[in-house]
């Protein structure tokens, strides 16, 4: 694993933002669990209104999100947590009781936290072993104030939750992004995929609308293919959700569909799916920051994320 130097010590800049997102589904396609450690939580209304103040500090805007899903049901924590309850290191994310750790080769996550908005205990590990190398460093706006990087753009993920009792092994993927400002400051919104291929490839989609200059589209295959330059990237509108969200699925094919894929996440101004096609394992999102920006979106958002601050 070529890991850059800072790993989670990377330096966040005031109003900036760093994730590190984890998603995976079991080899029954059962379950399925996206994992997210924020340093400047992009969508967290705490720190909006911090910025409303003026520059605001991302190390006092943390959180690490765990949603689970399928047979179990769903689970959903993302407790925002300040400065005083968070350490970094290169190898190491802490923000209260859970954290984000490299052992070597592998991505461990040790989790302890709360679900919201019913609460109930959310405990165990997670571990990513990453199958394939990292890729390339992107921009995902001209300036280049908003950065994208496949860190194991294949990966096998172990489960072991003792709440709930849960235990499964699957396929998973991890990348990070960063910026400089505000997410909401950058687009109004995007549309992203990814496709575990039953070849052994995997395929990495975005569609991205920033405020200002041209549509950001592209998608890029790990290993890369020979006749990656003249890769057609392809959008295919799918239905909207439940609040209105304009979903697209963007492919690297002309005839690749998005198969049979399922809504797991539906919130006001973001919609998350799974599920697979004829070519393989799917993940889905389309985000709307126009409607993340208006005043009652914020509102809503405590409930689902709750804010300690102390550990």
């Amino acid at each position: 694993m070529a890991l850059t130097p800072a790993g989670f010590a990377a330096e966040v800049p005031p109003d900036g933002y760093h994730w590190w997102y984890v998603d995976a589904m079991s080899d029954d396609g059962l379950h399925g669990l996206t994992l997210i450690g924020f340093v400047g939580s992009v969508f967290s209304p705490y720190y909006a209104r911090a910025r409303q103040r003026g520059k605001a500090d991302p190390s006092n805007h943390c959180a690490i999100n765990l949603a689970l899903y399928g047979a179990t049901g769903k689970r959903w924590a993302m407790t925002e947590r300040g400065r005083a309850s968070v350490h970094r290191t290169p190898e190491h994310l802490l923000v209260g009781p859970s954290r984000l750790e490299w052992r070597g080769q592998t991505l461990v996550a040790t989790l302890d936290e709360w679900t919201f908005p019913w609460p109930s205990r959310l405990r165990g590990r997670v571990s990513l072993t990453p199958s394939l190398p990292p890729g390339p460093v992107r921009a995902l706006d001209s300036a280049g104030q908003h950065q994208w990087r496949a860190v194991a753009p294949r990966a096998r993920v172990e489960v072991e939750l003792s709440s709930p009792c849960l235990n499964w092994s699957g396929e998973g993927y991890h990348d990070e992004n960063w910026g400089s400002e505000p997410l909401e400051a950058g687009f109004s919104g995007w549309h992203w995929s990814r496709c575990h291929r039953t070849d052994g490839a995997t395929q990495i989609c975005f569609e991205a609308q920033p405020r200002h200059g041209d549509l950001t589209r592209f998608c890029v295959e790990f290993p890369a293919a020979a006749d990656h330059a003249g890769m057609r990237v392809t959008a295919r509108d799918l239905p909207a959700s439940r609040w209105g969200i304009r979903r697209r699925f963007i492919g690297g094919q002309a005839e690749q569909s998005p198969g049979s894929i399922r809504i797991v996440e539906d919130t006001p101004f973001y919609a998350r799916s799974m599920g697979t096609s004829a070519m393989g394992q799917v993940f889905q999102e389309s985000l709307d920051l126009d409607r993340f920006r208006s005043a009652w979106v914020r509102q809503l958002l405590p409930f689902r994320m709750p804010r300690r601050n102390g550990i």
